[in-house]
C-alpha cells in the first residue's frame, strides 16, 4: 500500500499530477479540491495516495488532506461508486460540504454533482451517515458558514445540548435553528438556552 508520495512536482492540472520521487514519474489523479492547495511546478510537495489496483488498471489517486482521503474512503465503500465516481464528488464538493450533505440529508446537493443522481444521492445519505462520527458531523455541521469563532460556538452548543441527553440529529437541528437570530458574541450558554425556550 502506497500511503504518500514526497517528491517534486512536475507536471500539475486540474485532475493529475505527476510526481518526481527518486527518478520516478508518478502520475497521480487528484480532485479540483487538492489541486487548489498545490505548490507550483517545481516546488516539492506530498500527497497522500491511495492505489487501486482493478482487473484491468492500476491508479494512484492523490489528496492534499486527510479529511478528502478519508472521505474518498468512505464513498468507495458505497455499492455503485467506484473511484471516478467519489474523485467526481470530491471536486464538486470539499470534504467539509460533502459530509454536511450527508449529515442534514440533502439529497439535492449530493445529486448536483456531475456522475451522481438522486438515486446514488440517496444511498449516499443512508450509508455514510452512519459511518460519520460525531465529531465528523459537529465539524461538518459547524462549518457551513461563518468565522472559526462561531464554528466552535455551535459545535459547543451542539455538544452542550447532547450532554442534556438530546439525540445528535436534534441538537443540530435546533442549534443551527437559533443561531442566525442570536447576537453575533452570544455565548454558548446564551445559543443553549434560547434552543431550548424555543
Amino acid at each position: 500500500m502506497i500511503t504518500f508520495l514526497d517528491g517534486v512536482l512536475e507536471e500539475k492540472r486540474p485532475t493529475r499530477i505527476v510526481l518526481a520521487v527518486r527518478g520516478v514519474g508518478y502520475e497521480v489523479l487528484i480532485p479540483l479540491s487538492s489541486y487548489d492547495r498545490l505548490p507550483g511546478t517545481g516546488q516539492q510537495v506530498r500527497i497522500l495516495t491511495r492505489f487501486i489496483v482493478r482487473e484491468d488498471s492500476q491508479q494512484l489517486f492523490g489528496f492534499m488532506t486527510d479529511a478528502e482521503r478519508d472521505t474518498f474512503d468512505m464513498l468507495i465503500t458505497i455499492s455503485g461508486i467506484g473511484p471516478r465516481i467519489a474523485m467526481s464528488a470530491l471536486s464538486g464538493l470539499s470534504a467539509r460540504e460533502l459530509k454536511a450533505a450527508v449529515v442534514a440529508g440533502d439529497v439535492k446537493r449530493l445529486s448536483s454533482v456531475s456522475g451522481i443522481g438522486k438515486k446514488m444521492a440517496e444511498r449516499i445519505v443512508v450509508e455514510l451517515r452512519h459511518k460519520l462520527s460525531d465529531t465528523d458531523a459537529l465539524e461538518a455541521v459547524a462549518g457551513v458558514d461563518g468565522s472559526a469563532s462561531d464554528d466552535v460556538r455551535i459545535r459547543d452548543s451542539i455538544m452542550a445540548l447532547i450532554s442534556l441527553g438530546y439525540k445528535q440529529a436534534d441538537a443540530q437541528k435546533m442549534i443551527m435553528g437559533v443561531v442566525t437570530s442570536v447576537k453575533e458574541d452570544a455565548s454558548v450558554e446564551e445559543i443553549v438556552r434560547k434552543a431550548l425556550t424555543k
